[in-house]
């Protein structure tokens, strides 16, 4: 009797892997959806006169490619950019550049160091949070009328949010990263 619960407690584990897979529609999907999502996201919970909701989109775009560095093409800047482009309200081609740069820079920092760690992460993710909203704010420096104070004089507050919100997305990533490869059961 003994043996017998014994080698049901063996077996189990390995009945529960048997006929389970990830799904690959699942698996290939969840990233890219997850980028858009977050790209949709910081119009959701407020509606402000200056910008404050950090840029979701592009943070999930850097977490994923620094939590599964082949996962995104470098070209899925371009599709990615467009749909922030039309939910961020940016100029037309704003995200769509500066997403696909930043994922060729990436892809030469990674090919250049390949052993990161988390601060090394965070530094070239803050770098390049920062540099995306300078850029963006730059993008918009031909519209401000001129009794309007300047973009930069309240971006700051969006700046520290984003740098100091970056490790929570990334670990938002990460677990929708492990939901992503969720075996499911294998009819067939």
């Amino acid at each position: 009797m003994i043996a017998r619960k014994l080698s049901r407690r063996g077996a189990q584990p390995l009945a529960r892997r048997i006929s389970r897979a990830p799904s690959p529609f699942v698996a290939y999907a969840t990233p890219w959806v997850a980028v858009m999502l977050g790209s949709i996201m910081p119009g959701w919970p407020l509606v402000a006169m200056a910008p404050i909701m950090p840029p979701l989109g592009f943070m999930s775009l850097l977490a994923w490619r620094q939590v599964r560095p082949g996962l995104l093409p470098i070209w899925a800047g371009l599709p990615l950019g467009l749909v922030d482009d039309l939910f961020s309200g940016q100029p037309f081609g704003c995200a769509i550049f500066l997403w696909t740069v930043t994922l060729i820079v990436l892809e030469i920092i990674e090919a250049r160091f390949p052993w990161r760690n988390f601060i090394t992460d965070w530094l070239v993710a803050s770098l390049f949070l920062l540099a995306y909203l300078a850029a963006c704010v730059g993008f918009n420096q031909h519209g401000v009328p001129a009794g309007m104070m300047p973009p930069w004089a309240y971006i700051g507050v969006q700046m520290g949010l984003t740098v100091i919100a970056y490790p929570m997305v990334g670990r938002v990533v990460g677990w929708i990263d492990r939901w992503r490869l969720t075996r499911f059961r294998v009819v067939g």
